[in-house]
């Protein structure tokens, strides 16, 4: 943590690898939907990155206060989420109905979101059998490396090793598919 803080671009690749599964797992828990959970989780690393100078080792581990912090932005989320639902609600009431600008945005959002979801999909399913269930296991399920290695009966580096595969193959495909 301590190289972190100090704008060490590796040891943050190392703190990521180490938990980013575990993070996002502690949102999608919180969140239950996984394009949510996704953005969050990168709001949560981006977050680590800017504090972690302020991180203090006699208060806790680095993986207690990621999750910590992913726990907090989930919730957030969620109160965010609430309160827009509420808004558009009382305002729906109010104004009776018709077709807004809200509206359509919120069917436009909808749309992109399930493309998005479409192009996610393909893209797993372009993926080795053994990448795909080790990434889903982790990203949409919220489990460890060492989760994964222990439902798999596999050594936790090559959990490791087929989640970075996969997650590198994933990108390459969703980058081509734009």
């Amino acid at each position: 943590m301590r190289a972190v803080g100090l704008g060490d671009e590796q040891a943050f690749a190392e703190l990521y690898d180490a938990l980013a599964g575990r993070v996002h797992g502690v949102v999608l828990r919180v969140l239950r939907d996984p394009a949510h959970a996704e953005e969050v989780t990168q709001e949560v690393f981006v977050e680590l990155w800017r504090i972690a100078p302020r991180y203090d080792a006699a208060k806790g581990g680095p993986a207690a206060w990621a999750t910590t912090i992913a726990h907090r932005r989930a919730v957030d989320r969620v109160r965010s989420e609430q309160a827009t639902r509420l808004r558009a609600a009382r305002d729906a009431e109010r104004d009776g109905p018709r077709l807004d600008d809200t509206t359509a945005d919120a069917v436009v959002d909808d749309q992109f979101a399930a493309f998005e979801r479409g192009r996610v999909r393909r893209a797993l399913d372009r993926l080795t059998d053994v990448q795909r269930q080790a990434v889903e296991l982790a990203y949409f399920n919220g489990y460890t490396y060492r989760e994964v290695a222990a439902l798999l009966g596999l050594p936790e580096g090559t959990v490791k090793t087929r989640i970075r595969d996969g997650m590198i193959r994933l990108r390459d495909e969703l980058t081509v598919m734009t």
